[in-house]
């Protein structure tokens, strides 16, 4: 499985930075929406291409992405650093990681296609209401728990350390059209390969759903 990862930043020279607030706005909404239209750009060569790359935001302008193919920048809109993610995983070894993800889960609904909730939102939504700001922190990091241990027993990993570094709800505008909720939960800490085999393609997937949008990359490093 041939693989690429790659760093992209906005180019800052005079000719683009009139368009800074327009191309990656400081409001997060608009700026999701912005980044996803900007990173197909790099990537769609035809209009049946199909998503085959996850991204994240490093900050703004700047991106992290994981491809099945080298990114192309026919506009000159970024300078780009790519190179070769060839991982050789072992079933035992530790990695930590950082996960920006939209954790959802699936609730099924007699006689019409199943309803995704946001999995802190459904266990806030069971708190009173007055204690759900003073809990929201707390249920973010035992929801997002739970979720990546699920997402682990189907990707070949254990989940031996998780904490939610942050969790917040963005309305991502469209064209006409009622804007995207999205909960989008940062997940950083430590898991165990338990199937090698089983790991790189799920990595290479990307895990929970609005990959489109900046969500579903986890980033590893070898666990000291």
């Amino acid at each position: 499985m041939s693989l690429t990862l790659s760093r992209l930043r906005l180019r800052s020279d005079a000719a683009l930075s009139a368009l800074a607030p327009v191309l990656a706005p400081n409001d997060e909404n608009g700026r999701t929406d912005r980044s996803h239209r900007l990173l197909w750009a790099v990537f769609s060569d035809g209009p049946d291409r199909a998503r085959d790359f996850l991204w994240r935001e490093e900050d703004l302008g700047r991106f992290l992405v994981l491809s099945a193919r080298v990114p192309l920048d026919p506009h000159g809109l970024f300078e780009i650093e790519s190179k070769s993610f060839e991982p050789n995983f072992a079933t035992g070894d530790k990695l930590r990681f950082t996960l920006r993800a939209n954790a959802v889960v699936t609730r099924k609904i007699v006689g019409a296609r199943g309803k995704r909730d946001d999995v802190v939102m459904r266990r806030l939504h069971a708190v009173p209401g007055p204690e759900r700001a003073r809990r929201r922190d707390e249920i973010a990091r035992e929801a997002g728990r739970d979720w990546l241990i699920n997402q682990g027993e189907k990707a070949g990993f254990g989940v031996e350390a998780c904490d939610a570094a942050a969790y917040r709800t963005l309305a991502v505008p469209r064209d006409g059209e009622r804007p995207i909720q999205l909960g989008v939960l940062d997940l950083e800490g430590r898991i165990e390969i338990r199937d090698s085999s089983a790991f790189l393609p799920a990595l290479t997937r990307g895990f929970g759903k609005a990959k489109g949008f900046g969500c579903g990359l986890m980033l590893i490093a070898r666990a000291r």
